[in-house]
């Protein structure tokens, strides 16, 4: 009878040995993602909000880009997407700029991964306005529309707004990845940028557990 319990408490603890893998896969606070101590509410509610702030010309949000895009290819449903440019220091305001304008022209999914290549593949200086305002023409878009927007009070609005929000999650780095305005991750907690996307979605699971 003894034996017959030992064998049966060794098989038990056994099986929980093939388990700890898996459970070694869960995200971790502290390590992957952190909760942010004051918590800002989302525009909509009935969905997962993420967001992510970036700067074109850091070489870490570079490395991720292509695989946030891999993942927004299948965004899920009830997950709402944005990028925020990030402004943490005055030089990073040209880039946010770069982005209100494109965004604001309906041509963010045509020039979002060209000028991140610009600048860190073919190292133009797209701060310079003159060197801008031609690479745009270069690129086929009207230069003159590029430059008003690039220069009207709405995208000074949302430059404005950059800052005020880069300020209101208390960011010190970028790429930062805001879940449902509660946690963050970014790539130095996550590691790998297959991680970072990993620790993503784990995020996205626990705020969907809180909706």
């Amino acid at each position: 009878m003894k034996r017959r319990q030992f064998l049966s408490a060794f098989l038990l603890l056994g099986f929980s040995f093939v388990f700890v893998p898996g459970a070694q896969s869960e995200i971790i606070e502290g390590k992957d993602y952190a909760v942010l101590a004051k918590p800002i509410p989302v525009e909509n509610t009935g969905k997962v909000e993420v967001l992510e702030f970036f700067w074109y010309g850091c070489p870490h949000c570079y490395n991720l880009h292509p695989h946030l895009a891999a993942w927004l290819a299948n965004l899920p449903a009830d997950v709402n997407f944005r990028y925020v440019p990030a402004i943490l220091r005055a030089n990073w305001v040209p880039a946010a700029k770069i982005f209100h304008t494109i965004e604001a022209m309906g041509i963010t999914g045509t020039l979002h991964d060209k000028v991140y290549d610009a600048i860190h593949r073919d190292k133009i200086d797209l701060n310079n306005d003159s060197v801008l305002f031609e690479w745009i023409e270069k690129q086929g878009f009207d230069r003159k529309k590029f430059e008003n927007t690039y220069q009207s009070f709405t995208v000074q609005n949302l430059v404005a707004k950059s800052t005020q929000m880069t300020r209101q999650y208390e960011l010190n780095g970028v790429p930062a990845l805001i879940v449902n305005g509660k946690y963050i991750t970014s790539g130095r907690m996550g590691g790998t940028p297959q991680d970072t996307i990993k620790t993503l979605n784990g995020l996205i699971e626990k705020a969907r557990k809180e909706l």
